[in-house]
């Protein structure tokens, strides 16, 4: 019974079981109809199955139309009633630290470029993922119009790599802040001799007053929660000065959704969500006006394929302090979304915000 319904579902997305997905447990089955899109990927990290191309399979699936949850409608429920009644991200403020950004910066620096920014590259004139980050950090200054001896506010600044970038190109001062230890460890080393300051922060901390022209958040609001991204706005409002400009940086969901992935929460991104742009709109009502809204969501899909191709080539030396299930969780992590990406289900979106209006009008 099991077998029949995922079949059936999945040759409406023109996927055979035996050409495209190999079998290997049939409990694949029952996961798969009870836990939905979570039981296939756990069962994927447990050898139940296996596929020759995982980000094709993922985007063929979701350009399909076929809905996402469909097979678990119980599971989903009691995800949806506990995304309404709790607040998951209040008080949370080391777990996803804790459970992925200090992994290991050995798996980062062998995934990630030489500056190890760890979020999505700007691929429109660049061949290379460090000339496509490289272009993406230049999009970030010349959005926020840096000039020599402005002071700039990093938040969520991972291993220091804006910062530096900023810095260096630009001659402004910045503060960078980060729940990671491990984050700050090599940011501040890679900033040294900079005016650079790094701290271990959460937003949540900032007391700094109207200190700051310009605020890059790049890759932080996924951690914040839908039902804190007006306190985050609002805090953001007030450090910055009112002529300055807030660029903000997220993956966006095309859907408002009020839960995450349960293996994606579990496993790789904890208390995570990924908000849709009704959901940033409404939040930056009395805080913001928005001043521009790009779209390069297409340039995840070639990120994360990069990524994994430098992941897959440094296995060897990883593979003793990692694991073998490690291998296929975070195969199974960079694949699918990068599918995801292909298939425009996710998006890249930078924002970028002005407290009161930029007279006569911004221009990118």
């Amino acid at each position: 019974m099991f077998e029949q319904a995922v079949r059936s579902a999945l040759a409406r997305a023109d996927i055979a079981i035996g050409v495209d997905i190999v079998v290997r447990d049939p409990a694949l089955y029952s996961a798969i109809v009870r836990r939905g899109i979570s039981g296939a990927h756990e069962a994927y990290v447990d050898g139940w199955w296996d596929a020759d191309r995982l980000d094709d399979l993922a985007c063929r699936f979701l350009r399909s139309g076929i809905a996402v949850h469909e097979a678990a409608p119980l599971a989903v429920l009691g995800r949806q009633v506990a995304g309404v009644l709790r607040n998951a991200q209040l008080g949370s403020r080391g777990r996803a630290a804790s459970q992925h950004y200090d992994l290991g910066n050995d798996l980062f620096e062998a995934m990630l470029d030489p500056r190890m920014i760890y979020s999505c590259a700007y691929w429109e004139h660049a061949e290379t993922l460090e000339a496509a980050q490289r272009a993406k950090l230049d999009l970030v200054c010349k959005k926020l119009r840096l000039a020599p001896g402005m002071r700039v506010l990093d938040i969520g600044c991972g291993w220091g790599g804006f910062a530096r970038y900023a810095a260096e190109q630009y001659g402004v001062r910045v503060v960078g802040i980060t729940v990671s230890e491990e984050q700050a460890e090599r940011a501040r080393e890679v900033c040294k001799g900079l005016d650079v300051e790094i701290r271990i922060q959460d937003y949540r901390e900032l007391r700094d007053g109207a200190a700051y022209d310009a605020i890059a958040s790049i890759g932080m609001l996924e951690h914040v929660g839908y039902k804190n991204y007006r306190r985050y706005l609002a805090i953001a409002r007030r450090v910055l000065r009112s002529d300055g400009l807030f660029l903000l940086h997220s993956i966006g969901n095309t859907k408002t959704r009020r839960t995450y992935d349960a293996w994606f929460d579990q496993n790789i991104f904890p208390n995570s969500h990924l908000p849709s742009a009704a959901q940033l709109a409404a939040a930056c009502e009395g805080s913001f006006v928005i001043e521009d809204w790009h779209n390069f969501g297409a340039d995840y899909d070639r990120t994360l394929m990069a990524w994994f191709e430098r992941f897959d080539a440094a296995w060897p030396t990883l593979r003793a302090k990692y694991g073998e299930r490690f291998y296929r969780m975070w195969k199974c992590y960079l694949l699918t979304s990068a599918g995801a990406f292909r298939a425009r289900e996710l998006q890249v979106w930078q924002l970028v915000l002005s407290p009161r209006g930029v007279p006569g009008g911004y221009r990118r």
